[in-house]
């Protein structure tokens, strides 16, 4: 598992989530550990090295 750190786009806290290299393309959906809003996770690794990271706030 990679720890990635990233600021939350609805209370700009710094927080962090956990992906799977193992999984080369990643969309999901996770609420913010601090505000608890739905954040959409867009994760891209390749050979192991992640290669883009997007973390989109949801409409409700």
């Amino acid at each position: 598992m990679y720890e990635h750190f990233f600021q939350c786009p609805y209370c700009w806290e710094e927080v962090s989530v956990l992906l799977d290299p193992s999984v080369r393309k990643q969309t999901y959906i996770e609420d913010c550990e601090t505000c608890c809003n739905p954040i959409e996770f867009q994760v891209e690794f390749e050979s192991n090295e992640l290669q883009m990271f997007e973390a989109q706030p949801i409409e409700q």
